[in-house]
């Protein structure tokens, strides 16, 4: 009996254990550490470096149900910022997944792995985790041909990077871009995003081939930008060169730049144009 009570006690304790975020559910992107490659860092190194932090190890993905009674059956991969060095997980991960959530868009916050100079560890976390959304569809209650994927900052190039570099059967069927480092060119990047994506010594054809501009074709999902005038971190400019080659290609695109907020304003109230991306974001999902 004793035995009996001690495991109905351990399953009973088991989905507490997962609410780290008050998410509905959690998925370990790669089970049994099958990811196709590794960073290279030990678990060692993750809990002595101060510049990442603790659990970017492996790849999460913390799931918010849209709610029944607003569900559109759309859903989205969100990945937040950090310069490819931490995963800001609140203001522009779970905060914004609770409130598309309530909206009706069901939401997968990705913990991804920091690439570390290996620049395809991001990308296979971001395009597993957007077939995991689809496979997981019907249990979601989601439409497959509706999993789009959205970013934050250098989560903003992982979006865009999924958005171009996947096959387009994995592909996002949209992407929305907040304040996104795109390009890799000197004057226009944030350095230590590329670098710790690329790695410091990185060529500048290296730094060319993953400025997502310059790998937009007919088949990158459309795409909604946000971003403010005045953000010294990640030019503005680094995104109207992705909407510009957006439009050559003809693909639906939006872009929305307000006049002050810098970078980073995520879902933070103190934002001033916070409502008014709020409703904008609303209204283009409305049309996907």
């Amino acid at each position: 009996m004793k035995k009996i009570l001690i495991a109905i006690l351990a399953l009973a304790a088991m989905p507490l254990a997962a609410q780290e975020y008050g998410q509905d559910r959690t998925v370990r992107i790669w089970d049994n550490a099958s990811a196709p490659h590794s960073n290279g860092i030990t678990e060692a190194e993750y809990e002595q470096s101060p510049r990442i932090i603790g659990g970017t190890s492996e790849a999460v993905l913390y799931i918010f149900e849209a709610d029944p009674a607003a569900a559109t059956g759309q859903a989205v991969v969100i990945c937040p910022g950090g310069g490819y060095a931490v995963v800001c997980m609140g203001y522009e991960g779970v905060d914004v997944a609770r409130w598309l959530a309530s909206k009706g868009v069901t939401c997968g916050v990705l913990k991804y792995r920091m690439p570390n100079g290996h620049r395809e560890v991001p990308l296979e976390d971001a395009v597993e985790a957007l077939r995991t959304m689809r496979r997981m569809s019907s249990d979601l209650k989601i439409d497959p041909a509706r999993v789009g994927i959205m970013g934050f900052s250098a989560g903003g190039h992982l979006a865009a990077y999924a958005s171009t570099f996947a096959d387009d059967a994995d592909k996002p069927a949209f992407s929305v871009l907040f304040y996104p480092v795109i390009t890799g060119e000197a004057w226009l990047c944030h350095k230590g995003s590329f670098d710790n994506l690329l790695g410091a010594d990185a060529s500048e054809a290296e730094r060319a081939e993953y400025s997502l501009e310059t790998r937009v074709t007919a088949t990158t999902p459309p795409a909604m930008l946000l971003l403010s005038d005045d953000d010294t971190v990640v030019p503005p400019i680094s995104s109207t060169r992705y909407y510009n080659a957006l439009k050559k290609e003809g693909i639906e695109a939006s872009m929305h730049i307000y006049p002050t907020g810098g970078h980073g304003w995520g879902i933070g109230e103190g934002f001033r144009y916070r409502e008014a991306w709020q409703q904008a974001l609303l209204d283009w999902l409305s049309l996907r």
